[in-house]
């Protein structure tokens, strides 16, 4: 199968798997994801391929929808590639961009690096900031019944990766604890510039959020 009937399929089965996801990691977050991986892959020395793959199958089933389970989404693409008879080669370093795309807390090292990785993560990381990370935020914290906000409750920016993975936090918090944190953690100069711009989007945001929390009308 060429290439680019794989994408296609691929597209397919994402829309298919994720039509129900929640708001912020359904098919549109994947589609956005997926375009911002090829416009960063434009500056880049990437396999094409793997990039695109990578994209789209990263979220397929992510775990903290799975009970916390990091190899289902793996698993489930692992099984449908291998179904697209997609080489062997490819499909293990898809897995591994899977594996290690997510932020699992300021204190966790990443274990495995590419710079196919690199495009991909700063796609997603990217989509986790500016107005549309904002909305994801808020989205995710009501889909969790969490507080927007509790002025007594801090941010914990030394959390253990179980610790991150389990927090009931409210929303705001997620902002110290992972959104900030992004813009010095991009991998590519394309993927830089752009979370910059949303990074001070949502600085400005972080502002306007506390003086309305404090009725602050002067």
């Amino acid at each position: 199968m060429k290439k680019e009937e794989v994408i296609l399929k691929t597209v397919e089965y994402v829309k298919a798997v994720l039509k129900d996801a929640e708001g912020g990691h359904d098919w549109y977050h994947i589609s956005r994801v997926w375009k911002l991986a090829k416009h960063i892959s434009e500056n880049e020395e990437i396999d094409g391929f793997v990039v695109e793959l990578g994209a789209l199958l990263h979220d397929i089933a992510d775990s903290k929808f799975h009970g916390g389970n990091e190899e289902i989404g793996p698993m489930k693409a692992k099984e449908f590639l291998s179904s697209l008879e997609v080489d062997s080669e490819t499909v293990t370093h898809v897995l591994e961009i899977i594996r290690n795309i997510s932020f699992k807390g300021g204190n966790v090292a990443q274990r495995f690096k590419s710079k196919e990785l690199d495009v991909v993560q700063d796609a997603d990381r990217i989509d986790a900031l500016g107005a549309i990370g904002i909305a994801r935020t808020f989205n995710y914290g009501g889909f969790k019944n969490r507080a927007l906000y509790n002025p007594d409750i801090k941010p914990n920016l030394n959390m253990t990766k179980e610790e991150y993975k389990n927090s009931t936090a409210p929303t705001i918090n997620h902002f110290y604890e992972k959104l900030l944190l992004l813009k010095d953690r991009m991998n590519t100069e394309t993927g830089k510039k752009i979370a910059l711009q949303r990074h001070e989007f949502m600085e400005h945001f972080l502002g306007q959020f506390y003086k309305e929390w404090d009725v602050d009308l002067d």
